[in-house]
């Protein structure tokens, strides 16, 4: 089995990419390759798989989340380590789940904004980053 981390997946189209673990060529990941539900599936998370040479180059096969300590993450291509991790609830079968980094967090919040609304100004940008911060702070839904 080797790991790596999810670059890009998308759940409407079925597919996606991950980073190995070590560098080399980006894998391509299919929706029925995993053995995970696909919504499970998101950027930064660690995964395990096989590899199978595909027509267009490497491709993943039983690919399934790796559980937190089980020493599975993953830098991205040229990248720092991730700052969250996914986690397993259980061995019986339970949900997976992925907790971003306050840092993570942040960048993915302003990358939404700029995408939704491109008019808004730095200061408008930091004010609802922080104000989400401390929401998801506040609840749980990120490390630190």
């Amino acid at each position: 089995m080797r790991t790596g981390r999810v670059l890009r997946f998308d759940q409407v189209r079925g597919y996606g990419f991950i980073a190995p673990t070590g560098g080399g060529e980006d894998i391509f990941l299919h929706a029925n390759d995993l053995l995970v539900d696909k919504h499970m599936v998101t950027a930064g998370v660690t995964m395990e798989f096989e590899v199978e040479q595909g027509d267009r180059g490497p491709k993943a096969t039983a690919a399934r989340l790796v559980r937190a300590g089980a020493g599975g993450t993953t830098p991205p291509a040229g990248g720092p380590g991730p700052e969250g991790a996914a986690r397993e609830a259980g061995d019986d079968g339970e949900d997976f789940f992925y907790v971003p980094s306050a840092k993570e967090f942040s960048r993915d919040v302003t990358e939404l904004l700029l995408q939704i609304e491109p008019t808004l100004t730095g200061a408008q940008i930091l004010a609802i980053r922080r104000g989400l911060t401390r929401l998801a702070e506040k609840n749980g839904w990120i490390e630190g």
